[in-house]
């Protein structure tokens, strides 16, 4: 009892004794940097065109044989067109059964794929009806003029994470990632603004709020953020979408000619001759008219026939750079090539033709 006494006594002092708490004065801010103030105004511009994807996937239990939707993934994507196309990256809806799209004001829709383009990680879903308002869309820049050290944006839903802007700047260009789908994917922009799974799909921006490209891929061990960030190019955007949205899919331009990387590093190791050799030469092509000879299998092993080692006098050593650089050019244009046989060097020029 005593001991309780002597605590409330010496409580009741201490209170007594310690000084009134009085509040901070709290500092005016001023006005924001002309810079913040650019910065929230390019966000809030083109925010409503940014989109959260999430997908599904059925799965079928082998004992029931009941199908099951369960959740797959999701990502980012960009409004396109006021027909509610949206743009977005071909890996966010790869193997995926469903999408479900939800826009920035909070309506949510049930998507269906248009067409893909896996060698460019590029895809197109269509969301909306009869009634359908689209958001505003951001306007479209250019990326063939873009310089390293520029400021660019990105928005999208990193972990989920909705609507989020990270800031960076053009980090380097004209970089090539390796693609499982097919040729390399080529003329990328490199960035430091923050990317992470679930950012893939979504705008990259420049300081007048133009597109520049659409975000695709992070080079990072723990896959998380590590300041190295890739998009697709929007002019490679520009060429691709509109034919996905009007065919379906993407008809890449061709010589007439086939390769092998395989194939192609062996004899290149053989005869010491940098280049695509030819393999195949497509019966009725442009390359067959203009007297391109594939390699032959002797007794010997192969006997090389044509080996292109440039395009429009940039040289080329692999199938899949030679695929990249023809897919610069669209379908009815002209290119020089540049072709090695028996130790002789000359050009011929090939109108370019519907690819496989």
């Amino acid at each position: 009892m005593n001991v309780l006494l002597l605590a409330a006594s010496a409580a009741l002092l201490i209170n007594q004794s310690a000084p009134a708490a009085e509040p901070r004065v709290v500092t005016a801010r001023g006005d924001l940097g002309a810079d913040e103030r650019a910065t929230i105004d390019l966000f809030r511009n083109a925010r409503d065109s940014v989109v959260f994807i999430s997908t599904r996937q059925r799965v079928a239990n082998f004992w029931t044989r009941n199908v099951y939707s369960v959740p797959r993934g999701s990502g980012s994507g960009l409004v396109w067109d006021e027909a509610g196309h949206i743009v977005t990256n071909f890996h966010v809806i790869e193997g995926a059964s469903e999408a479900q799209v939800q826009l920035a004001d909070g309506r949510q829709f049930s998507a269906t794929l248009v067409g893909v383009s896996p060698q460019h990680d590029l895809a197109v879903l269509k969301i909306g009806g009869a009634g359908f308002t689209a958001p505003a869309r951001v306007p479209i820049g250019t990326s063939s003029d873009l310089q390293v050290g520029q400021n660019v944006f990105a928005i999208g839903n990193p972990f989920g994470l909705d609507w989020t802007l990270t800031k960076g700047i053009v980090s380097a260009l004209d970089r090539s990632l390796p693609n499982e789908n097919g040729p390399d994917i080529r003329h990328l922009i490199q960035t430091d603004a923050a990317i992470n799974p679930g950012n893939s799909g979504g705008p990259l921006l420049d300081s007048a709020g133009r597109l520049i490209g659409i975000n695709t891929a992070i080079y990072s061990p723990s896959g998380a953020s590590a300041g190295i960030g890739f998009a697709v190019p929007v002019d490679t955007v520009m060429r691709v979408v509109p034919q996905l949205i009007s065919e379906g899919r993407y008809t890449r331009p061709s010589l007439g000619i086939e390769g092998d990387d395989d194939i192609n590093d062996r004899l290149k190791s053989a005869s010491g001759i940098e280049g695509v050799f030819v393999l195949r030469v497509d019966p009725g092509s442009s390359a067959e008219r203009a007297g391109l000879v594939a390699a032959q299998r002797t007794r010997r092993g192969v006997s090389p026939g044509d080996i292109v080692t440039a395009l429009n006098g940039k040289p080329v050593s692999r199938v899949g750079d030679l695929l990249a650089r023809l897919d610069d050019f669209r379908v009815g244009q002209s290119v020089e090539i540049t072709l090695m046989r028996g130790g002789e060097e000359r050009t011929v020029r090939l109108e370019l033709e519907p690819g496989s």
